[in-house]
């Protein structure tokens, strides 16, 4: 007969446990149990939990990271976890990686790329898609906006210039910036990024807007495209480089 979470010790229930020593003594597995709530005939919410941690796709995430790319058919493959259960994880999920979005990064000003590779970083580590972000500063380097500008696979997002400039224009923006992440983990740029990167400051300029940088960011990496021209050339003006 299975063993059934009122019939473990007071201390080894995860919710009593937690209200007892406090979430951080909690295992994910039991974290995950609390959500879950309750479990099958054969089965605790603990065990139904465990086996969710074990559905990892991807060997190079941990077994929490892994859980935000699972579909809710993944999540029903397990017997005990129906449509409830699932979109709730889904929902927790989603919760847990707007948490490490940033929201209080108005008005920071950016006065290196490292700057800008810090506030995202957190939020592109585990996006298994490459997203590119406009990020719109003012006059002193503050920023204004940021914003999804694209989204694409894992190689590469398209973006039009065009779109670009439209919102920055909107919003007054005399600078921005370009951000990207690759999923490979490597924030080399291709060819590509540095081409459109230039076709990109020369139709800025046009409308008088400077595009300050485009930032490529890996796995807690970054590289700046336009330190890396500078550094190839230097001693040029920006303008002739690209």
């Amino acid at each position: 007969m299975a063993i059934k979470m009122k019939d473990l010790p007071m201390a080894e229930r995860p919710y009593e446990k937690l209200e007892l020593y406090g979430e951080k003594t909690l295992s994910n597995a039991e974290l995950l149990a609390i959500i879950i709530k309750t479990g099958t005939k054969n089965e605790t919410s603990l065990e139904l939990a465990q086996k969710i941690l074990k559905l990892n796709y991807n060997s190079k995430e941990d077994e929490l990271n892994s859980l935000k790319n699972m579909t809710l058919e993944e999540f029903m493959q397990i017997k005990g976890i129906g449509k409830v259960k699932a979109i709730q994880l889904k929902a927790i999920c989603e919760l847990a990686t707007r948490m490490t979005k940033p929201s209080n990064y108005k008005q920071v000003q950016i006065k290196k790329p490292e700057d800008m590779a810090k506030i995202l970083f957190g939020e592109f580590k585990y996006e298994t898609k490459e997203i590119v972000k406009l990020v719109m500063l003012d006059n002193k380097n503050k920023i204004m906006k940021m914003m999804n500008i694209a989204m694409g696979g894992n190689n590469f997002a398209n973006f039009s210039i065009p779109e670009i400039l439209g919102e920055s224009l909107k919003s007054k923006a005399p600078k921005i910036i370009l951000v990207h992440n690759h999923p490979s983990g490597s924030s080399k740029p291709s060819s590509k990024d540095i081409d459109i990167t230039a076709h990109l400051y020369k139709a800025a300029l046009t409308v008088g807007i400077e595009l300050v940088d485009h930032i490529v960011i890996g796995d807690m990496e970054y590289t700046s495209i336009m330190s890396e021209i500078a550094k190839k050339l230097e001693g040029n003006n920006k303008n002739e480089i690209i």
